[in-house]
């Protein structure tokens, strides 16, 4: 099978760039010839504005050597996993008229939100969703702070939804979570062609004994991560179970402040891979308070792998992911009383928290490891070239 992956990287690396390298690699070790094309947002021209929105509307050049590529390598199925800005929707056409089917991964919320993330002023948003024009982006300056930003965005989603561009030019699309497959949906995305496929761990860091008595938090130090619910709930579980939070960002200077004020409460700033690992495969839970919906936080499944449980936000991938009372906790997001009550319900059943080691461990070896995941991309692809027709899409539709 000969599929192209495109993906067009931003300036500050992030998931995607990591699902994308990781994807192309397993696929070339279970025999599937891929080629890869990517731009890099550093090439972006700052000066010519409006000719560089133009392309992020439609680009003729990048199209063009797409389709190219299509037929010199005779490509069977193109991968989008980003097109935004260089790339753009016009690689869609281009290369279906050279005879490709295409498949996009829906890392974000992109096609439904300028600003990526359904997230603004401290809360979820939904202001746009289903919206032909989504013009509340633009009033409220989502991507970036700037209404000129969103409103390119802006006009990108209303021009390729009038042409019918992402009801046609996509044969699959893949969220990474139910609940992202049914945020989708409400946005206006064919059901029948949106199927759910999570990201996976590339290689097995191995389960752990969990011998240290604290919980760990691991992330970016930003608002919507729920960092500051975090610590307030630690005013009172300080004294029950210390937390060791690993991290840096915007609230670094807040988080290391306060862990100095808070007993309990140790910070380690940004640390390595590696030592993130041993971290997981000691602690006895892993707090995740996010306060947005997320795309598919790794660290969950890094915590799955290691057997560790999770106290996570019921909102979003989170909700999808974590199964209440069998993989981990919900609790409100934002609330820091209902975060201490679920921290302690667990702490007081110990049992339960045993059995939920071995329940996560289980979840990753079944669902999130390299090799179920490139088996469920070729099953997809292959689906995709018989143009079978998609699962009923009241069902939950995997692959």
């Amino acid at each position: 099978m000969n599929v192209l992956v495109v993906h067009n990287f931003y300036r500050q690396a992030g998931g995607e760039d990591e699902v994308f390298f990781a994807e192309t690699r397993e696929l070339e070790r279970q025999g599937v010839n891929v080629t890869r094309h990517t731009v890099h947002n550093d090439d972006f021209p700052d000066g010519a504005r409006v000719s560089a929105a133009l392309r992020t509307v439609w680009n003729p050049a990048s199209a063009r050597t797409l389709a190219q590529l299509v037929r010199e390598r005779n490509i069977e199925v193109v991968h989008f996993h980003n097109t935004f800005p260089l790339v753009s929707p016009s690689a869609y056409y281009a290369v279906q008229s050279a005879g490709a089917r295409v498949v996009q991964t829906l890392h974000n919320f992109k096609l439904l939100c300028p600003a990526t993330t359904l997230y603004r002023d401290g809360h979820p948003c939904e202001d746009c969703v289903g919206k032909l024009v989504p013009w509340p982006a633009v009033q409220h300056a989502c991507y970036r702070d700037s209404r000129a930003a969103s409103g390119v965005l802006a006009a990108t989603l209303t021009v390729h939804r009038m042409l019918g561009t992402y009801d046609r030019m996509i044969d699959v699309y893949i969220a990474l979570t139910e609940n992202a497959r049914d945020t989708y949906i409400r946005g206006g995305l064919p059901a029948e062609k949106v199927v759910v496929k999570p990201n996976f761990l590339p290689a097995d860091p191995g389960a752990g004994l969990h011998r240290g008595a604290f919980a760990l938090f691991v992330g970016r130090l930003t608002p919507e991560k729920g960092v500051l619910t975090l610590l307030e709930a630690w005013r009172s579980l300080g004294a029950t179970i210390p937390l060791t939070i690993a991290g840096d960002g915007p609230l670094a200077q807040e988080v290391e402040r306060r862990a100095d004020e808070l007993p309990g409460v140790t910070y380690l700033g940004r640390q390595p891979r590696d030592h993130i690992q041993e971290l997981m495969r000691e602690a006895r839970l892993l707090i995740f308070p996010s306060e947005w919906y997320e795309g598919f936080p790794m660290t969950l499944i890094e915590a799955f792998a290691a057997g560790l449980p999770v106290v996570a936000s019921r909102l979003g991938s989170m909700a999808s992911i974590i199964e209440h009372g069998v993989s981990g906790r919900h609790f409100q997001p934002g609330d820091s009383a209902d975060l201490v009550r679920q921290v302690e319900w667990l702490l007081e059943h110990p049992q339960a928290l045993d059995a939920m080691r071995l329940e996560v461990r289980r979840r990753y070896l079944e669902q999130y490891t390299a090799r179920q995941n490139i088996e469920q991309l070729t099953r997809l692809y292959q689906r995709v070239l018989a143009r079978q027709p998609e699962p009923a899409p009241r069902q939950h539709v995997r692959v």
